[in-house]
């Protein structure tokens, strides 16, 4: 009996022991198969696209337009800034499912018929606010609209705030977006205060029918990452609460744009608009002029017009291109006074006294024409010797071309090393893009001769920008020590480019041509001022001087400084003329557009009341 009972004690325990490890082997195999299936799953499992969209909610991207950033003139006037702009659309579809599946039909009739009635005055209004269109148009097209299915449709043009804040008030649409419909979307506009002064200065971004900026213009496109800021970037999802953020998703913090505060002053911006307009408005042969004012102390520019004449507006003068900076040419005669800084410099004149043989206005060892203002100087004086000084009052070609090859022939690239000197070869950097790089000749050339050299003495084979020869005349009124023009920030030296004493000494020079020399127009401006004519012809195709009808592409240039004995501004107006047999001199136009522009500062700048002559 006792053993029967511990057989059959054994026997149970046999079997709970196969049974144990049976379900072992199994917990065992089961593992194993969730272990490689959450290996597929991290792995290889790809669920059915369908089912992925029907369970995943979908993110979307929500992109926030920075403020941009406004631009300001030296006293904190606005020059750019810009304005909320409102653009109107409707979901017509507001509320129709809903009215159309309710239990009770006629209540959803009911509802659906009072909709219409509420959009039929919405397009009253609407058509008090845009009347372009009637009352009637309006209400077919709202309900075309929502029998079609629209979401976004476009409602008249866009509007400012406070017409917005009048809309939020219509009929239908001040029950709010889920009833109403109304989509109001913000699209800041840029608004120019002073409309066309300093258009093309103060500049503009345009984009494409993409809506990608591609055309980046003056100051606006400059300084377009600064005055942009960063869009704002959120990805919302949609749940049974609404849209909410993605947190699982990126996520960046809208930056408006920064302020730009510029050196422009725009009092005298429009001064010096209207004085070169007078100018050049009643010339037909006139293409365009610039005309630009730099502080001497600082480089500061406080004007910058640019004024070409538009084909497209019935030949009107509109600021389409910055010629100061983007057109060079042979500068002409202003260019005599780097040559007469250079021999001072060098020593190689000590006195504006200092006298040369006229011979007859022909420039010995080198083929140039004759300078007949030399063989009317010899008539009317009776001598065969000029000053230094005379003849850059009476800016001889003659003159400089002696000088340049009386020093000079012999080692014109120590002639040269000065132009590099007073970096009137090379352009620094600037606010706006496009400053063209000088041109001059170099004798290592095989076509080099000596009418070159003595061309480069009085102004032509080089060829400059306007904002070049003003920064080198600027320099000239800061006693020597040259600033970098600049529109934004604080003034940078750029180094001396000549001794006190020199730039003292072509202060009498530069003064002697406004009192008895090409721009004697200025003589009685009401600040004495110190400068330079000069003029020069632009090359035909044939790379002629002038066409088969003889006429001449003139450019002339006036560029200087005032007063002359405390300079405080320096100035530059360059103007160009198309084909015409008419003369354009330095000494015309742009002289009588700078006795202007200082005539007028003086009514309105305090410094002016007790620094002028009266």
């Amino acid at each position: 009996m006792r053993k029967r009972t511990e057989k059959k004690q054994r026997k149970n325990r046999d079997r709970i022991g196969v049974i144990l490890y049976v379900l072992y082997l199994i917990m065992l195999v089961g593992a194993g198969l969730i272990i490689g299936k959450l290996i597929y799953l991290q792995t290889g499992f790809k669920p059915d696209p369908k089912i992925k969209a029907a369970l995943t909610p979908q993110s979307t991207k929500i992109v926030t337009q920075p403020e941009r950033g406004d631009i300001y003139d030296c006293k904190g006037r606005l020059l750019a800034m810009s304005c909320p702009n409102y653009i109107l659309h409707m979901d017509c579809t507001v509320q129709k499912s809903n009215y159309e599946h309710m239990k009770d039909r006629e209540k959803g009739a009911r509802l659906e018929s009072e909709w219409r009635a509420k959009a039929r005055d919405l397009s009253v209004e609407l058509a008090k606010l845009f009347p372009e269109k009637k009352a009637k148009d309006y209400y077919n097209m709202i309900i075309q609209g929502r029998e079609k299915g629209s979401k976004y449709l476009a409602i008249g043009e866009p509007v400012d705030r406070k017409t917005r804040n009048r809309i939020l008030e219509f009929p239908l649409w001040r029950e709010g977006a889920y009833k109403g419909g109304l989509i109001i979307e913000n699209d800041n506009i840029r608004v120019y205060p002073y409309g066309k002064l300093a258009r093309r200065t103060i500049g503009f971004i345009r984009s494409n029918k993409s809506g990608v900026s591609n055309t980046h213009i003056g100051l606006e496109g400059h300084y377009d990452a600064l005055l942009h800021g960063q869009e704002g970037i959120e990805w919302q999802r949609l749940t049974d609460n609404g849209k909410v953020r993605d947190f699982d998703s990126t996520y960046c913090v809208v930056v408006d744009g920064q302020d730009l505060h510029t050196t422009l002053d725009i009092d005298y911006q429009e001064i010096a608009d209207r004085a070169l307009r007078i100018g050049i408005e009643g010339e037909a042969d006139v293409e365009g002029g610039c005309l630009v004012m730099m502080e001497v102390k600082t480089g500061d520019i406080k004007v910058m017009v640019n004024l070409t004449r538009d084909k497209t507006s019935g030949g009107s003068f509109e600021e389409i291109s910055n010629m100061s900076i983007g057109r060079k040419a042979e500068p002409g005669s202003v260019f005599k006074t780097v040559t007469l800084m250079t021999l001072l410099e060098d020593g190689k004149i000590k006195s504006l006294d200092q006298t040369i043989p006229t011979n007859h206005g022909m420039v010995q060892n080198a083929k140039i024409p004759r300078d007949m203002h030399i063989v009317e100087y010899e008539a009317k004086e009776h001598t065969n010797r000029i000053s230094v000084l005379r003849g850059f009052e009476m800016s001889s070609n003659y003159v400089f071309a002696t000088l340049a090859l009386t020093y000079y022939q012999d080692d014109p690239e120590r002639f040269l090393s000065f132009i590099d000197r007073y970096h009137l070869n090379e352009t620094p950097d600037f606010d706006l893009d496009g400053w063209r790089k000088p041109t001059i000749p170099s004798p290592k050339t095989r076509y080099w001769t000596n009418a070159d050299l003595a061309a480069i003495g009085y102004g032509y084979t080089t060829e400059e920008t306007p904002l070049h020869i003003l920064m080198y005349y600027n320099a000239i009124a800061n006693r020597g020590m040259m600033m970098k023009p600049h529109l934004v920030g604080d003034p940078v030296e750029m180094g001396r480019i000549c001794s006190e004493e020199v730039a003292l000494t072509l202060n009498r020079a530069l003064k002697g041509v406004t009192q008895e020399g090409t721009a004697k127009v200025l003589s009685d401006a009401r600040a004495m001022v110190a400068g330079k004519t000069g003029t020069s012809f632009a090359t035909f195709e044939n790379g002629r001087y002038q066409d088969e009808h003889g006429r001449r592409k003139y450019q002339g240039t006036f560029a200087g400084y005032f007063p002359a004995d405390d300079p405080q501004y320096s100035v530059i107006c360059t103007i160009y003329s198309k084909p015409t047999n008419k003369s354009f001199q330095g000494g015309g136009i742009p002289a009588r557009a700078i006795k202007a522009l200082v005539d007028q500062m003086y009514n309105i700048d305090p410094y002016w009341q007790t620094s002028i002559k009266k």
